[in-house]
């Protein structure tokens, strides 16, 4: 099969041809019909993330946000037929038994693989998956719809359910990525105020498009005053990376509203203690969701309440697409085909 691998941190992949994975006992062979590109995918490819090196393979295949259909079943698996349309996130499986499994928690098992980190993930033309953690597809929807919905479209509903906010309170998004745009229409869809913050205007439009109330440009002046003059936020979810989007989010806040931590920072953020306490406001954070989260997600856009903005590009540029993450010209979410 076609596969673009990662030999080492840094260094482009490597379009190649590898033998076809065979599935195991309990896992299935997912002919992929489309991956999408998540900002995990280059920060992995990149090695920024000191806790995930350790336990990521090399050579890699990265890519978590996989859709296709089943190939090829393993021993002992039931409950899917050859051809039925599926999805392979993040999580390539847990446990069932540790502490968190035990409660519903399964993001935070310690046992977990990893789709893309521990194991070779989408960016190929088989995946191989384990079908207790593999999701059907509802019929409504699209391969290309259906891909990002994996990890952005997920971790972004988890963050919201976590937040607790509540039908007419105010959200503020900073970040109208992958994940942000996303954020918007989930939230409008659960009757939610939401300002969309950026500092690209494109990005902003969508934002609009998407159903935002209220758009901030950080680059007119400080993005914690504008949210301000429109009331102020229960909930801030930062879906960037920048230290500098959660200063302003901590200080866009109502009193008793919550920062919903998503994007994954490379540097520490700062806190005033004594403003976190006197406004008795809590930080929350998102690593992806739940195999029962996706499929709430899944019927939710199913109804048709959110869809993602997709562009389609072959397996072969995905080191270009690389390139143009790290330029922010990426709009929306970028789908690999093999």
């Amino acid at each position: 099969m076609k596969a673009a691998v990662l030999r080492d941190y840094g260094q482009p992949l490597t379009i190649e041809q590898l033998q076809t994975p065979m599935p195991g006992p309990g896992e299935v062979l997912v002919k992929i019909a489309a991956c999408g590109v998540c900002h995990s995918d280059l920060h992995l490819a990149e090695g920024d993330w000191e806790m995930l090196k350790s336990i990521t393979k090399l050579p890699l295949i990265l890519g978590h946000e996989i859709v296709g259909t089943i190939a090829q079943l393993g021993e002992g698996v039931s409950g899917f037929n050859l051809g039925d349309r599926v999805g392979v996130p993040w999580i390539h499986w847990t446990c069932g038994e540790c502490e968190y499994c035990q409660i519903g928690s399964e993001t935070l098992c310690f046992n977990q693989q990893i789709t893309g980190c521990t194991v070779d993930g989408g960016f190929a033309e088989y995946v191989k998956a384990k079908a207790s953690h593999t999701a059907k597809l509802p019929d409504q929807l699209s391969f290309e719809e259906a891909a990002p919905l994996l990890c952005a479209g997920l971790t972004v509903y988890k963050a919201l359910k976590s937040s607790g906010i509540r039908v007419g309170q105010r959200l503020a998004v900073f970040g109208i990525g992958g994940l942000g745009h996303l954020a918007v229409q989930l939230a409008k869809a659960a009757g939610i105020k939401v300002c969309a913050v950026d500092i690209a205007e494109e990005k902003l439009q969508l934002a609009r498009n998407c159903g935002a109330d209220y758009l901030v440009n950080a680059v007119d002046g400080p993005a914690h005053k504008q949210i301000k003059q429109w009331g102020g936020a229960q909930v801030a979810m930062v879906t960037s990376a920048s230290r500098a989007a959660y200063e302003a989010a901590l200080r866009s806040l109502k009193r008793g509203g919550t920062l919903a931590v998503v994007g994954m920072a490379p540097e520490p953020i700062s806190v005033s203690v004594v403003a976190l306490v006197s406004g008795e406001n809590k930080i929350i954070a998102s690593a992806v969701g739940t195999r029962q989260d996706l499929r709430e997600l899944l019927e939710l856009a199913a109804d048709g309440q959110v869809r993602c903005k997709t562009e389609r590009r072959p397996l072969a540029e995905v080191n270009q697409v690389f390139e143009e993450m790290k330029q922010g010209r990426v709009l929306g979410r970028v789908i690999l085909t093999p």
